[in-house]
């Protein structure tokens, strides 16, 4: 069955340090975020045991956090997949918000572990 999804419509928290999300997509099997990070934010070190995600630039820039050092930054019109079990977070360097689509595969409802 389909579903027509509006941001307008869809539940909305705010997470970290004023970052805004909207839930596109609820399910076990499958989460779709719509996300918003303000200049100069990051959220903490994390991972997840079951989840694979896929972050999707659709404005600005973002800097990814991988396990112990590594950083890839990922440009509006790209993406970047992080499997299970990666430590990661995402760090917003800029003076302009970024915004994002995070796709999550089961879904990441209780399945969001901070790294020591």
């Amino acid at each position: 069955m389909y579903k027509k999804v509006s941001k307008n419509e869809a539940a909305h928290y705010i997470w970290g340090d004023r970052c805004d999300s909207w839930v596109l997509v609820d399910k076990d099997t499958l989460s779709v975020k719509l996300e918003s990070m303000p200049p100069n934010t990051r959220e903490n070190a994390h991972y997840h045991a079951k989840a694979s995600q896929f972050f999707y630039l659709l404005k600005g820039e973002a800097l990814f956090h991988i396990n112990d050092g590594e950083s890839v930054t990922v440009l509006a019109q790209e993406g970047l997949l992080i499997p299970p079990h990666t430590i990661h977070f995402i760090e917003n360097k800029s003076n302009e918000a970024i915004d994002f689509l995070v796709i999550s595969q089961p879904t990441t409802n209780n399945d969001r572990f901070l790294a020591d």
